[in-house]
C-alpha cells in the first residue's frame, strides 16, 4: 500500500520546532558545549538535537540577534568571539541599571516582596560552595533579578535578563576566585539589610559597590587567564 505524501508542517509546528532548537542550543551554552569563537556545524548540531537543520538555522538567527552567534556569508555560523571589552560593558550596564531600580523596588516593597527576596538570598547562600559552580551562579542571578523585579519595571527587567544571559550563557559566568565567595555573601546580606530597612541611599551604595567589586575581580581574573594563554601560545 502506497503511503501518501508527508503532511507539511504548519507555522505553529515550525515555530515549536524552532523554539525547541533554541532552548536546546541554550542548554549547550549552559554546559559549555559551544564556546566563544567556535564554528557551528549546522547539520551536526541538528543531529545532536535530533531535528532537521531548518529549525536549527532559525534558532541560530534568533541567537544572532541576541549576539550569541555571528553569521559570515558563504562561511556559516560561528559563536561570537570572546571580548573582555564586552564583559566590561556588561558590568557597566549593571552599574547603571540595577541601582536605579532600587527607588521603585523599595517603594513597592511589601511583606510578600520581603519574603521573596529573603528566599533568594538564602538560596544563594546555601548553594554549593566547594567551587563557584553553575548552581551558585544562577542563584546569584536569581537574587539580583528578585531584587530588580520588586521595581515592577518590565522593560528594564527584560534588559537585565538579557544582560545576565550574555554574562552567564555566552561567557560561562563569573571567574571569581574562591576567596571572594565570603565577600559576595556579605555584600548580598548588606544589600538585603538596607532594602528591608528602606534605606535607599545605603542600598544603592551597597549594590553599586558590590557590582563594581565583582567586575574588578572578574576582569582581573580574565586578564590573568588571557596572559597565561598567550605565554602558552594558545
Amino acid at each position: 500500500m502506497r503511503k501518501g505524501p508527508k503532511a507539511r508542517k504548519g507555522p505553529r509546528e515550525r515555530l515549536d520546532s524552532s523554539q525547541k532548537a533554541y532552548m536546546g542550543i541554550r542548554r549547550m551554552l549552559y554546559y559549555k558545549e559551544l564556546v566563544p569563537g567556535q564554528k557551528i556545524a549546522c547539520r551536526e548540531l541538528a543531529e545532536r538535537l535530533e531535528m532537521s537543520p531548518t529549525p536549527v538555522i532559525q534558532a541560530l538567527k534568533w541567537l544572532e540577534i541576541q549576539d550569541f552567534v555571528r553569521h559570515e556569508p558563504n562561511r556559516g555560523y560561528y559563536m561570537a568571539p570572546f571580548s573582555l571589552d564586552e564583559i566590561e560593558q556588561i558590568y557597566e550596564l549593571r552599574e547603571l541599571l540595577e541601582p536605579s531600580l532600587l527607588v521603585h523596588a523599595i517603594a513597592n516593597l511589601d511583606g510578600k516582596g520581603e519574603k521573596q527576596l529573603k528566599e533568594a538570598l538564602d538560596a544563594h547562600r546555601s548553594a554549593v560552595r566547594e567551587f563557584y559552580l553553575k548552581e551558585r551562579l544562577f542563584k546569584n542571578t536569581e537574587f539580583h533579578l528578585a531584587l530588580a523585579a520588586l521595581s515592577r519595571k518590565e522593560t528594564q527587567m527584560r534588559v537585565l535578563r538579557n544582560v545576565f544571559d550574555l554574562l552567564f550563557l555566552k561567557y560561562g559566568g563569573n571567574y571569581l576566585p574562591l576567596s571572594s565567595l565570603e565577600s559576595v555573601d556579605r555584600e548580598h546580606e548588606g544589600i538585603f539589610d538596607c532594602v528591608i530597612s528602606r534605606n535607599l541611599k545605603g542600598a544603592q551604595e551597597a549594590l553599586l559597590a558590590h557590582v563594581r567589586n565583582v567586575k574588578g575581580q572578574v576582569l582581573a581574573s580574565l586578564r590573568q587567564i588571557s596572559k597565561e594563554q598567550e605565554l602558552l601560545g594558545f
